[in-house]
């Protein structure tokens, strides 16, 4: 429910309303939003940023509040954002914001989809090793060398293949922060 009781104004546009909804949709924005921006500078105000309606019953996950922010696009525009959204597997909303913020995974054209394909992947791969370090565990404990031999090569690239992931599950975690953000920088500048 809106609590907000904005202000009201009725004006007899005397011929001047096609005009005003003509200019109105060339900037893409509402008829009240140019009327307000023509007010404002009349009064001598310094244009401030529009208000937003917080909507509190919409909390996301992380609890903090939403605006509804009501957008105009044109009928392409919003199939791109819908099937933007639907690619990448995420609400129009989210998907919004995750180009607003500059997500590289969003933004840089690569495939979202194909990097966690990537990554299942080498967890698989990861899960493996980890079943084969184990065997290899149980059979030199059991004094077994002659079959424990077999796992030689594992030992050797061990450590590259567990480094490879790590690097892997990295950049795509790094490719799903906004860019520009503290925890980013650092782990940029630590490479």
């Amino acid at each position: 429910m809106n609590t907000r009781h904005p202000d009201f104004v009725t004006v007899d546009m005397r011929g001047l309303k096609a005009a005003l909804v003509s200019r109105a949709q060339a900037r893409r924005e509402s008829v009240s939003v140019l009327v307000r921006r023509a007010v404002t500078r009349e009064l001598g105000q310094s244009e401030s940023v529009p208000q937003l309606v917080v909507d509190t019953g919409c909390l996301g996950a992380s609890h903090v509040p939403r605006v509804k922010l009501p957008i105009r696009l044109t009928n392409a525009e919003a199939r791109r954002l819908a099937v933007g959204a639907h690619i990448a597997q995420m609400s129009r909303d989210a998907y919004l914001a995750g180009l607003i913020t500059g997500v590289p995974a969003l933004t840089t054209g690569a495939s979202r989809t194909a990097e966690i394909v990537e990554l299942i992947k080498s967890n698989a791969k990861l899960s493996s090793l980890n079943r084969n370090i184990h065997t290899l565990s149980r059979l030199l404990s059991q004094g077994n060398l002659q079959q424990a031999r077999t796992y030689r090569d594992l030992l050797d690239t061990l450590d590259g293949d567990v480094r490879r992931h790590l690097a892997q599950a990295a950049a795509l975690m790094a490719d799903l922060r906004p860019r520009g953000s503290s925890t980013e920088t650092t782990h940029r500048s630590n490479r």
